[in-house]
């Protein structure tokens, strides 16, 4: 029997959806190099994080979900956002952009959406430029990043260390 597509919706992250950001993220975390976190999150420990991103501004949370075969609930499939660059008061017009699908969602075109639902929700901001960090080696971050306008511009080598290894992080950036 054939499964039935359903459609994506993107829409504002909201604290409902804390639990399974923070099991998407756990994932991440625990076992690939993409973040350079080494320990899962609690929910709990999570929160300032997800309401540091609220449905408007510049630090947004936007998180892609599907209605379920079986019913009204919706799955959530991934989120991205923007968030601080730097902490000090010159860097206000600037973001940090990330994307994350949840394990088994890749290659839907998840992070596409995500990704223009969160830079049209940004253009109304004011926000002069967006970063990106990229792990290496992942190629398929660099050509989402590449398909929304970012630009190479560095890569700092064997800046983070995880799983017993030395990882560089290529840096992107758009200008909004």
């Amino acid at each position: 029997m054939p499964t039935e597509r359903t459609e994506v919706q993107v829409r504002p992250g909201v604290e409902r959806d804390l639990n399974t950001l923070t099991a998407i993220y756990n994932h991440y975390a625990r076992e690939t190099a993409i973040t350079f976190d080494t320990a899962i999150f609690t929910p709990e420990e999570r929160r300032p994080w997800l309401l540091s991103h609220p449905e408007d501004g510049p630090y947004r949370l936007m998180v892609a979900t599907e209605t379920e075969p079986e019913g009204d609930s919706q799955r959530i499939l991934g989120y991205a956002t923007s968030s601080p660059y730097r902490p000090k008061p010159a860097y206000v017009t600037s973001v940090e952009v990330s994307v994350y699908v949840a394990p088994g969602t890749g290659r839907r075109g998840i992070g596409t959406l995500l990704y223009d639902a969160l830079f049209k929700a940004l253009a109304g901001e004011d926000v002069h430029r967006a970063y990106a960090g990229i792990a290496q080696p992942n190629e398929a971050s660099e050509r989402l990043h590449a398909r929304f306008g970012f630009r190479y511009v560095g890569t700092y080598r064997e800046v983070g260390r995880k799983f017993g290894r030395y990882w560089d992080v290529a840096w992107y950036e758009k200008q909004l």
